[in-house]
Formats: C-alpha cells, structure tokens, sequence
C-alpha cells in the first residue's frame, strides 16, 4: 500500500489517498475532484483548470500521467 496526496496528484489539499496500484489512487482522485468540483470548491476547481489545459495537448497529458506513475512507484510502502 503506498500513499499520494491529492496535492502530489495535481489537486489543491493534503487529503491522502492509499492503494496498491496507481490506477487505484488515479480513480480515487478522480472521484474526489468529481465530488470537489460539485460542492464548487474554489481550490479543486483552480486546479482542474490547469489540468484542462494539460488536456488540449494530448503528449502533455501523457507526460504528466507518466511522471506521476513514476513518482508513485518510486514512493516506499507503507508500514
């Protein structure tokens, strides 16, 4: 089990997700920005911007998914 921020993972807080795999914590921040981006939270919301642009060049955004499995992988189990 390793642990990501969503901070670490593009988002605005220090809420932590923790999973084995990196498609697992992609998903739970995923759900986490959906849940942000509902109650209209001006942080999140700021930051999904940014990734919204990362989105209109399709290398960037695969760069970016890239460094983050790799920061990911590179991150010590928990005890």
């Amino acid at each position: 089990m390793k642990t990501m921020t969503c901070k670490q993972l593009g988002g605005a807080c220090s809420k932590e997700f923790k999973a084995n795999t990196f498609e697992e914590i992609e998903e739970m921040s995923k759900r986490h920005g959906m849940e942000m981006f509902q109650k209209g939270d001006e942080a999140h919301l700021n930051a999904m911007k940014k990734m919204k642009q990362l989105m209109t060049t399709p290398d960037a955004l695969k760069e970016w998914f890239a460094s983050k499995r790799k920061e990911f992988d590179a991150l010590s189990k928990d005890e």
